[in-house]
């Protein structure tokens, strides 16, 4: 065994040829994996917030975040004690404080006077400590490859997690566990097929430690943006940060902590909209909420889905009737339908429904009339084109590609003719201002329809791909003229078909709009972009803004996980203090809670679970015991009881189980 050695990357493969395996394991800064990136092929994105670490002989009971307000921004320090009378202190703050107060990169002297200064209260009188505290950029790092000949990655080298999630230390030695293993089960065969075990083993959990960690870090590089909520909202924001910790999950840790924060943001919803749950405290996803003269029972609400089934006429079906009218019993606040189109042409298939004629109209009323004579649950309506996506198959034939039977196709336009999939996919035809005439004519005379048929609310589809979300966005929208180029000529032919909407559509009924806040490729909508979308739409007359993201070029690399749109919703919903409905792998109602407790949100909309299990949002009233104002239909009263009694009594048997269960071993950082 050989220390304080310094090794050559150049000089690797020689100098251990005799080596079975060489293990690189030299940290963030990897001389190794740079010397080799070629073959490792690392990721590095370096991050917006500026940090440094320092000591203190201040004595920490527990892990605790100072956050300072200063006249230059928001500080966060993160503190933690590490040996008796020694705690670590970890600054952290957006480059704009960090210029604004003057700091440089390697005076650490100068930073340690004035963090001292700005943390004199929290330090209670202690010094700060230096140990090469200089500040840096939190650099993200993924290897897609761990392995090269013998050599094999490890640690940070290989992925860094934030320190805000305290998991880095966790995470190399669970893939150091993974590789040991994988060494047992293969020594005797090959190294190449102990590095793929490895690699089979630890790459999932790797990448999920790593996106929580991506996911508290981008909270943290926008803490600013949840800093005027009250005191407990504010803690529950700082807890649930990372989305792996839920509101159920903190009733099980500390109920007492989840009781206070029930307590203050029923007080607070009282006193903006007169909604009284102070005493029967429902659960957030459980109270009213109001669009104009809309009441929602709930915030449960279902996605709009595709579900393919009119005829090739765009007329409705028996299984629309059966799906929508028994959907509406389920116990949720409003059900959307699918992505309804104005005309024929701007069908996404030809199983697509439409709102162009007497007969559709009158096929749809029938639906509301439904669920507004045997149920609580609101209608909304959504209207879209599908623009340059048309004219394909099914959803369970070959998604996005077009029909086979090509006397079956129709002609395409888009914003640009630029097509989906390129040599595959319709060349769709630019729109003219005749066409973009048309088409407003269209979802103005669709709109008309929908009040007719009796719908509470409309939406307007401006996001993945369709369309409205192809003038939006600028990778689709190649433009010279006033449609195109900056984002407010981006948004002229987008809002021409809105108000055009709202001119029609009763002042007492809400509109939303569906937008994609991120295109998940390089070059497409900027988070600048989703404001001035949103701000533009709300300007018009729009109350709620649907946010989703994605499917607007068919090479996009979305970073999928559970509740991973969410942050987008946020963003508009506390910077532009909008109200915003969520959507995207939401599937439990400890989610929903969480979301609406943290102002991620105002509604939150279900998609496929609602497919296998309409009655969601009673599942969940009866395990957590809510009873009041939730509009069981009379036919169904006889089983309230008893869904009341057992799935009430299985959620105190799991939280009981769950309060006995022995801790999983894990590793101290």
């Amino acid at each position: 065994m050989t220390f304080e050695a310094r090794i050559n990357p150049e000089d690797l493969e020689t100098q251990f040829a005799d080596s079975d395996i060489i293990l690189a394991a030299d940290g963030i800064a990897s001389p190794i994996r740079e010397y080799y990136k070629d073959h490792f092929k690392p990721s590095t994105v370096m991050k917006s917030n500026r940090f440094c670490w320092m000591g203190s002989t201040r004595p920490l009971k527990d892990f605790t975040y100072f956050f300072k307000e200063t006249e230059h921004g928001l500080i966060c320090a993160h503190t933690y004690q590490y040996e008796p009378g020694k705690s670590t202190w970890v600054f952290e703050m957006s480059d704009e404080c960090w210029q604004g107060w003057g700091f440089e990169e390697v005076n650490e002297e100068d930073s340690k006077q004035k963090l001292e200064a700005i943390f004199a209260e929290e330090l209670e009188g202690h010094s700060l400590i230096l140990n090469r505290s200089l500040w840096r950029h939190f650099p993200r790092i993924f290897c897609n490859n761990w392995h090269y000949k013998n050599i094999v990655i490890l640690g940070d080298a290989k992925a860094s997690a934030h320190f805000s999630i305290g998991s880095g230390t966790k995470l190399a030695m669970e893939c150091a566990i993974g590789l040991h293993d994988a060494v047992i089960e293969h020594a005797d065969e090959s190294v190449e097929k102990v590095f793929r075990k490895y690699d089979q083993l630890r790459r999932v959990p790797a990448q999920i430690v790593q996106h929580n960690a991506d996911v508290s870090l981008s909270w943290f590089e926008h803490m600013d943006r949840s800093w005027d909520m009250e005191t407990m909202q504010f803690a529950m924001v700082v807890m649930c940060r990372a989305k792996s910790v839920t509101y159920d999950n903190l009733i099980l840790r500390d109920p007492k902590f989840v009781e206070k924060v029930d307590t203050e943001w029923y007080q607070r919803y009282f006193q903006e909209t007169g909604y009284d749950y102070r005493d029967s405290r429902p659960t957030p996803m459980f109270t009213q909420f109001k669009l104009r003269e809309m009441e929602l029972r709930n915030r449960v609400v279902m996605s709009p889905m595709a579900q393919y089934s009119a005829d090739e006429n765009g007329n409705l079906t028996d299984w629309h009737l059966v799906h929508y009218s028994g959907h509406a019993t389920g116990g949720m606040g409003m059900v959307y339908t699918e992505m309804t189109c104005p005309s024929p042409d701007a069908r996404i298939t030809l199983g697509c429904p439409g709102m162009w004629t007497d007969e559709q109209e009158s096929q749809w009323a029938r639906i509301v009339d439904f669920a507004h004579e045997h149920t609580d649950t609101k209608m909304c309506m959504q209207l879209g084109h599908s623009g340059r996506k048309g004219s394909t198959q099914l959803g369970w034939e070959k998604m996005d590609m077009p029909i086979e039977t090509t006397d079956k196709n129709w002609p395409l336009c888009s914003a640009s003719p630029i097509p989906y999939f390129d040599g595959i996919s319709q060349v769709p035809q630019e729109l003219d201002q005749a066409g973009m005439d048309r088409i407003v004519d269209d979802f103005r005379a669709a709109t008309q329809r929908a009040d007719r048929a009796g719908f509470d609310m409309i939406e307007l589809h401006c996001a993945h791909g369709y369309l409205l979300a192809c003038f939006l966005s600028p990778l689709t929208n190649q433009r010279s003229d006033e449609f195109g180029g900056s984002v407010e000529n981006r948004l002229r032919f987008p809002l021409l078909v809105f108000n055009a909407m709202r001119e029609v559509w009763p002042e007492s009924k809400p509109m939303s709009v569906r937008i994609s806040a991120s295109d998940w490729k390089e070059g497409g909508i900027t988070e600048a972009d989703t404001f001035a979308i949103a701000e533009a739409f709300s300007d018009a007359g729009c109350d709620l803004i649907d946010v989703s993201a994605g499917q607007t070029v068919c090479d996009q690399k979305p970073i999928y996980g559970r509740m991973f749109q969410v942050e987008f919703s946020e963003a508009i919903r506390n910077v532009k203090k909008m109200a915003t409905m969520t959507v995207g792998s939401i599937s439990d109602a400890a989610q929903i809670n969480t979301i609406l407790h943290t102002r991620r949100a105002d509604l939150v909309a279900i998609g496929r679970p609602h497919l296998w299990n309409p009655y969601f949002t009673r599942q969940a009233a009866a395990s957590y015991g809510v009873k009041d104002d939730q509009g069981w239909e009379q036919q169904y009263l006889s089983g309230q009881q008893q869904a009341y009694s057992v799935l009430g009594k299985a959620r105190e048997t799991q939280l009981q189980l769950q309060r006995k269960a022995k801790p999983k071993r894990h590793y101290k950082e």
